[in-house]
C-alpha cells in the first residue's frame, strides 16, 4: 500500500479532552499516518502534549466558545453535529475517523473516501437513553425537553452512519449494535493492545484487586467498591472522572484512588494485581487485554465485548447481574479458583489482540 506517498490523509476523533481506550486506538492509527493532521471537536492542551506530541491537532469552532461552556459538554450537545459537519476536508483523499458518537457524521466530497472506525453507536441516545435521562435528575419540563433532544440526535445519528464509505466495528458486540440501530453492515477490526506485547511474567506477589477506568456513572465503579467493602478486600482504582468524589464517599480504607498513572506504573499495577475487575458492559474492553498480557485474570460483567476476550473459568470469571452482591459472589469464587489460572495461557490470549494485528487489519480494510 502506498497511500502515504500518493494520498492526502486526515484523521478525525470526537474529542481529545481525556485519555482512554479510544485515544489509544488513535495513537495506533497515527503510527500508520504520523504526518496526517488530527481533526477533533475539542482538545485539552495537556492531553495533546502528553499523548499526541508532534501531532497537528485542529479543533472545531467550539474551541472558541467561552471556557464555561467548554467545561460543561452537556450544554453543547446540540452543537456537536453542526461542529463536526463544519470541518473542511476537501483537500483530503482519505479520511479515517475514530468515532464514539460524532466523527462518522463528517461531510466529505464525492471523491474522498471515508473509513469510520466505530467504538460504539451513541449509547446515551439509543439503548441507554432512559438511564441517561434518569442520571441527569431533571425536572418534568426539562425531562420532556431532554426526550426531544435525544429523539433529534437519534435521527441525526442514523443519517450520519450512512455517510462513511466503510464502517469498521471494534468488536462483534459493536457490530451487532451497528446492525440494530443503523441497519448497516460493518467489518470487525479488534483494537490492539498498546502496551509492550511480550512482557516477562514476574513472580511479584499479588495482593490487591484492580480497576482501570474512567470514573463515570456508566462504568459502575461503585459495584467494585461495594463488593470490596463487603469482603474486606484491597482495591486499587486507576482513573479520574466526575464520579470520583461520590466514589470516595462510599469507599473503605482498603480502597485507594490512584488517579492517572503512566504506562510504566500501570504495568507494575497489573503485575501486582490478583485480578482486574470490569463492572460495566464494555463495547470491547481493552483493559481486559492489557491485564491478561501481564498474566492477570479478569473478573468482568458477562456481557458486551468482554465475552470476546475472556473465556469464563479460563481467563477469568463473569458475573451475570450488575449488582454488588453478585460481583461479591464472583470474587469469592475467584478466591477459591485463583491458583488454577495459568498465567502463560492468559498472556497467550492477550497476544491475539496485538497492536500489529490491529494495524494489519486496518490497512487491509483501507484498501478493500
Amino acid at each position: 500500500m502506498n497511500e502515504k506517498n500518493s494520498q492526502k490523509i486526515a484523521l478525525v476523533h470526537d474529542f481529545l479532552t481525556s485519555y482512554g481506550g479510544a485515544e489509544r486506538v488513535l495513537q495506533s492509527m497515527r503510527k500508520l499516518y504520523p504526518e496526517a493532521p488530527v481533526f477533533t471537536l475539542l482538545a485539552s492542551d495537556s492531553i495533546v502534549q502528553k499523548h499526541f506530541s508532534g501531532a497537528e491537532v485542529r479543533t472545531s469552532w467550539l474551541a472558541k466558545l467561552p471556557g464555561f461552556l467548554r467545561r460543561h459538554p452537556k450544554l453543547l450537545l446540540l452543537l456537536y453535529p453542526a461542529a463536526m459537519e463544519s470541518f473542511d476536508l476537501r483537500e483530503y483523499d482519505l479520511v479515517i475517523s475514530s468515532s464514539g458518537a460524532w466523527s462518522k457524521g463528517l461531510v466529505t466530497r464525492l471523491h474522498t473516501r471515508h473509513v469510520a472506525y466505530l467504538h460504539s453507536p451513541m449509547r446515551f441516545a439509543w439503548d441507554k437513553h432512559r438511564e441517561y435521562l434518569k442520571d441527569l435528575n431533571l425536572s418534568f419540563f426539562f425531562r420532556i425537553l431532554g426526550r426531544f433532544t435525544l429523539s433529534y440526535l437519534r435521527i441525526w445519528d442514523f443519517q450520519a452512519a450512512d455517510r462513511p464509505d466503510v464502517l469498521l466495528a471494534n468488536s462483534r458486540f459493536t457490530q451487532k449494535r451497528i446492525a440494530k440501530y443503523y441497519r448497516k453492515e460493518s467489518q470487525v477490526v479488534y483494537p490492539g493492545v498498546f502496551m509492550r506485547e511480550s512482557p516477562e511474567l514476574t513472580d511479584t506477589e499479588r495482593k490487591y484487586f484492580l480497576v482501570v477506568s474512567r470514573l463515570t456513572k456508566a462504568k459502575k465503579i461503585h459495584l467494585a467498591i461495594e463488593a470490596a467493602n463487603k469482603l474486606g478486600l484491597e482495591l486499587k482504582i486507576v482513573g479520574t472522572g466526575k464520579e470520583e468524589k461520590a466514589l470516595r464517599g462510599i469507599a473503605s480504607r482498603a480502597v485507594s484512588f490512584l488517579g492517572q498513572v503512566s504506562d510504566e506504573e500501570l504495568v507494575t499495577l497489573y503485575q501486582g494485581a490478583r485480578a482486574l475487575i470490569i463492572p460495566s458492559e464494555e463495547d470491547f474492553g481493552m483493559v481486559a487485554v492489557e491485564a491478561l498480557l501481564h498474566g492477570t485474570p479478569v473478573i468482568a460483567y458477562g456481557a458486551g465485548g468482554a465475552q470476546e476476550i475472556v473465556t469464563d473459568g479460563v481467563h477469568g470469571l463473569f458475573f451475570r447481574e450488575p449488582m454488588a452482591e453478585i460481583l461479591a459472589e464472583a470474587l469469592m469464587r475467584f478466591r477459591e479458583q485463583e491458583k488454577n489460572f495459568d498465567r502463560k495461557l492468559l498472556q497467550l490470549r492477550a497476544q491475539e489482540f496485538s497492536e500489529q494485528q490491529f494495524l494489519e487489519s486496518l490497512k487491509q480494510a483501507l484498501v478493500e
